[in-house]
């Protein structure tokens, strides 16, 4: 959205269709202060260009030449109250989440400390069941099951739930229960930023699993990178827990705190010490 500028003086080479037009009080005025031929011609240099709508700001008269080109070009025209920067404040928050990149994500999302965890993983896994224990705790489930994901702005992805199964929960064994009834309005929100993504994977002894935290792993969903963190699940594993440890460590790197990596540093400290203080006692040799 945008104001159509220089085009209307009869500049086009800078002018882009196929937006929404917004013209405030200087459009109005410059195209009153033309003459008839000139006013139409400059409304049909701007209607030769295909656009969907035409906004006029201040609830100011719009020139019959305007809503007859309009009305030939099958564009609408929509006059509003409000000034035009008030119009514009309002509007393009609207337009950037009408228009977002968009897509779904089997997985739950629940806000623990602040911080969104996307859990995702096979089906049955316990995605469910964790959230479940985490709200029992006193966090706020989001979204079970399906997340729909939208992009705001480069780096920014906002998950909620489906409109028609908002803040219920598949438990298999006991069916669909609604979390906001049972636990209380605190215990859900309506959408939450993804900040981390936690996949749930069945222990593998074969494989290989980050265990001191200085390989960090990265997922993208709509072309933004999101820390991933995969955790193995074996019979007695507190996932409840290492949820919220992931959670707070992500606060903590997020404040300028990595624990792992000053751990790491500690120690090539220390065994630079040693191999000084050997390095000296083999070379004296008095």
């Amino acid at each position: 959205m945008s104001s159509p500028g220089l085009v209307l003086a009869g500049y086009t080479p800078r002018f882009i269709g196929a937006r929404l037009y917004v013209l405030g009080e200087t459009e109005i005025t410059y195209l009153a202060s033309l003459d008839g031929p000139g006013r139409r011609r400059a409304l049909e240099t701007l209607f030769s260009y295909q656009f969907p709508c035409l906004f006029v700001t201040k609830g100011q008269e719009v020139p019959a030449e305007l809503l007859e080109l309009a009305s030939a070009h099958d564009v609408a025209v929509i006059r509003a109250a409000v000034k035009t920067s008030e119009f514009y404040h309002r509007m393009r928050p609207y337009l950037e989440g009408v228009f977002a990149a968009h897509t779904v994500i089997h997985g739950s999302l629940a806000d623990i400390y602040g911080v969104g965890l996307l859990f995702v993983g096979r089906s049955g896994i316990g995605k469910s069941e964790c959230v479940l224990d985490l709200v029992e705790r006193g966090h706020r489930l989001v979204a079970d099951d399906v997340v729909h994901v939208h992009r705001l702005g480069h780096d920014v992805l906002i998950g909620r739930g489906h409109d028609a199964a908002l803040h219920h929960m598949e438990i298999r064994g006991i069916g669909i229960i609604d979390i906001g009834a049972l636990f209380g309005i605190r215990a859900v929100r309506q959408q939450k930023r993804i900040e981390v993504v936690v996949q749930l994977e069945d222990w593998d002894s074969a494989q290989a699993y980050e265990r001191t935290g200085l390989d960090t792993a990265e997922t993208t969903i709509l072309d933004v990178a999101v820390p991933k963190v995969v955790v193995p699940l074996n019979p007695g594993k507190n996932i409840t827990v290492i949820s919220e440890v992931v959670a707070m460590r992500h606060l903590l790197r997020f404040s300028g705190v990595d624990s792992a990596r000053s751990f790491n540093d500690r120690l090539i400290r220390q065994m630079q010490q040693q191999r000084a203080i050997r390095e000296y006692l083999e070379e004296d040799y008095e």
